[in-house]
């Protein structure tokens, strides 16, 4: 689809550039039509959801408000394996849920790999989902100034979340060799088991830092604002959690002595090599991009216009 676009984009472009003098202040109109692809099918859960996201994020990362974020989540709420193309009769526990991989041979069911799909991805949002065989995890991780909505699909997860405690808490000494450590409080630690509600973890609250691990095969549909992007400080870290009482006690925020087993000491830690994952194709209803296109565009603009809508629809 992509290279599809781009091609037909090229073409324009060179069109474009053969009449850039009348087509400069229409410059506009193509930005839009690069951007986005007619859309031809708004029935679909997941079209619906893209059309909602679309009109609710941005790429600054603004949390959305309150009644975006509950219309979204009853959305959510009602998708089942169905609506994103898996068929639950092929359900196996080989973490390829049923998007149609081939399965592994002769391989223990420590390794299988989780399978990661992407729905789509743009500046503003990512839309994916995951596919757990039973008992592998996705290891302790971060969202940073990230909002996540998760939906458990088929099947039962643990989630195990933290969220930071403000202000910053760090031990009052660190012994030799032990590693840097910041205090963080316990907010989310059980299992989710398919038909359930959405979950939505923000950048401040919310459970931020989560771990899962399957009960039992599970697929799970993600939707994160804005997306990982390194380049901006969006990197995804992982983490170790150790017990309150590995290290002593640090300064910084009140610690209510009655809560201290919900407190943990999170250390950063390298991607581990035990992270098992493997890249699916997405075999549920396709997004549609939309097209806005420019009615003042003149003959030559136009004429670039049809070119595009016709590359894109052979």
């Amino acid at each position: 689809m992509f290279s599809k676009f781009r091609n037909a984009t090229d073409k324009a472009r060179k069109l474009a550039i053969e009449h850039q003098n009348c087509l400069l202040p229409f410059i506009p109109c193509f930005r839009n039509l690069i951007n986005m692809v007619e859309q031809q099918n708004s029935s679909s859960k997941v079209q619906a959801s893209y059309e909602l996201c679309r009109k609710t994020f941005t790429p600054s990362g603004a949390p959305p408000s309150s009644s975006a974020t509950q219309k979204l989540c009853s959305l959510l709420d009602t998708f089942g394996p169905a609506d994103v193309g898996l068929k639950e009769e092929n359900r196996d526990d080989r973490g390829h849920g049923m998007l149609g991989l081939n399965r592994l041979s002769s391989v223990a069911r420590w390794a299988q790999p989780i399978t990661y799909v992407d729905v789509y991805e743009c500046d503003s949002f990512t839309m994916c989902i995951f596919c757990f065989p039973t008992s592998s995890v996705i290891p302790l991780h971060d969202h940073p100034s990230m909002t996540v909505f998760s939906k458990v699909l088929y099947g039962s997860l643990h989630v195990k979340a933290y969220d930071w405690v403000e202000p910053a808490c760090y031990p009052k000494s660190k012994e030799p060799g032990y590693p840097s450590v910041r205090l963080a409080k316990l907010t989310v630690d059980k299992t989710l088991t398919a038909p359930c509600e959405t979950s939505v973890l923000y950048p401040k609250r919310g459970g931020n830092l989560h771990c899962f691990t399957a009960v039992t095969p599970c697929a799970v549909l993600d939707i994160l604002t804005p997306p990982y992007r390194e380049d901006v400080g969006r990197k995804c870290t992982y983490y170790h959690d150790y017990p309150f009482s590995t290290f002593s006690r640090g300064n910084g925020a009140e610690i209510d002595d009655e809560k201290i087993d919900d407190l943990a000491w999170l250390a950063e830690i390298d991607t581990p090599d035990d992270l098992y994952m493997r890249q699916g194709a997405y075999t549920g209803p396709a997004v549609q991009y939309r097209v806005i296109a420019e009615s003042k565009c003149n003959v030559q603009t136009g004429e670039a216009i049809e070119m595009l809508k016709f590359e894109l629809n052979r």
